[in-house]
């Protein structure tokens, strides 16, 4: 069941609602923060980033292809196809001795404005490269290459590429996917749908490392700390997941999803955040997401300019005048 996450007042008065599920657990997945039905499924889409690139760590791949911080941070990614993106990813896919060709991520123009004038300037057109998953991709890659294996499809289930990074997945959620309702994600990977408090478990872990083997926790850590060096990588300026972990730093790590999918880790705390918004609308989903960071971080933290803002964001017209505001409908 979904229940009400925030509402948009305009003039003091409620003029809409969103609907969707919110949970905060620990490592055990016992649940100290419950909105709605947190057991029902929810498709994870680019939320599980940083889980998917946990084999490229571990395995020893991102070493013996010399894979640099930010491109870690890349691999960790929802891009917006900056120039700096674009560079990376194409820098990555170099260290396997591969180019754009490879990825089976699809081509779309930038989703950042900065991004489009850019590729507009220069003459080009959109590439794989500019995709938002294209990091993802790039590691993908990198995973396979290292392993000698041929890439061609490397997006389907039964690849071996695939089965691992979403084995990794699994193993961090504790889900056997095999038994969830499967579909595509936007960039040709499967995605699943998995209860709630299972991937905020997931993040838990990724979190703090607690229960996992000493190479797959020191392989998150590293992760970890490539995203609190270079957010701007993970999303690019100004975007939510980038400007929250520039101001938080290591005591938080943040990746937003499509359709209103939005998870988070506390690693001094053991925790893990996940949200969903059942409409897809993202400005919900960072609100409630800000509110609960909020709640569960140190006071020092919780206050810092840039997480309080959005824990009750401003609306105002085209004029600049302030007409209403988001705000947490959960106690």
């Amino acid at each position: 069941m979904d229940v009400p996450l925030v509402e948009a007042l305009r003039g003091g008065a409620v003029e809409s609602r969103h609907l969707g599920r919110a949970v905060v657990v620990d490592e055990q997945g016992r649940v100290l923060f419950a909105a709605g039905d947190v057991e029902a499924p929810v498709f994870t889409r680019s939320t599980i980033k940083a889980l998917l690139a946990l084999p490229l760590v571990e395995t020893g791949a991102a070493d013996r292809l010399g894979l640099t911080a930010p491109e870690l941070a890349l691999a960790c990614a929802s891009h917006g196809g900056e120039p700096v993106h674009v560079e990376t990813a194409g820098a990555m896919l170099g260290r396997a001795g591969q180019d754009a060709g490879c990825l089976e991520c699809g081509a779309h123009w930038p989703t950042s404005r900065h991004g489009q004038e850019a590729l507009i300037r220069a003459g080009g057109s959109p590439s794989a490269l500019h995709n938002n998953c294209s990091g993802k991709h790039a590691g993908f890659v990198c995973l396979g290459r290292d392993a000698g294996l041929d890439l061609a499809g490397y997006v389907r289930p039964e690849h071996p590429v695939m089965r691992q990074v979403l084995g990794a997945v699994a193993d961090m959620t504790g889900v056997r996917l095999d038994r969830c309702p499967a579909a595509i994600d936007g960039c040709g990977i499967p995605t699943h749908a998995i209860p709630l408090r299972a991937l905020a478990r997931g993040f838990a872990r990724f979190g703090s490392g607690a229960g996992l083997h000493p190479d797959r926790a020191a392989s998150a850590r590293r992760l970890r700390d490539a995203v609190a060096a270079h957010p701007a990588l993970v999303a690019g300026p100004g975007r939510y997941d980038t400007v929250l972990m520039q101001a938080l730093g290591r005591t938080a790590f943040v990746k937003m999803g499509a359709e209103g999918v939005h998870v988070a880790a506390l690693p001094e705390q053991g925790l893990g955040i996940a949200v969903k918004c059942a409409d897809g609308a993202a400005r919900a989903a960072e609100v409630a997401m800000a509110a609960l960071l909020s709640r569960h971080l140190p006071p020092s933290l919780a206050a810092a300019p840039e997480l309080s803002a959005r824990c009750r964001p401003m609306l105002r017209n085209w004029a600049g005048t302030l007409v209403g505001e988001l705000r947490t409908a959960f106690p």
